[in-house]
């Protein structure tokens, strides 16, 4: 396994990972988003532009719930 491998596995095992468990915390959701655009960076390494584009935009999708989420959990509940 080359080095990109082993990189590419690692960002998908990390967005599987807190995709699977971003119920949990808001953090989750920062984390997935994150490793979005290393499978971004591990796409555009290995030259595949659809899927890096496609991760890139998941990664968007992602950073907008998180801030949303974020919103919510701080702010209080003033019912």
């Amino acid at each position: 396994m080359t080095t990109t491998e082993a990189f590419g596995f690692i960002v998908v095992v990390v967005m599987v990972i807190s995709y699977a468990l971003e119920d949990r915390s808001h953090w989750l959701i920062l984390l997935f988003a994150i490793a979005c655009l290393g499978a971004a960076a591990y796409a555009a390494l290995i030259r595949s532009l659809p899927f890096a584009l496609v991760e890139t935009v998941w990664s968007g999708i992602a950073f907008a719930r998180w801030t949303r989420r974020r919103s919510r959990e701080l702010t209080p509940d003033t019912r």
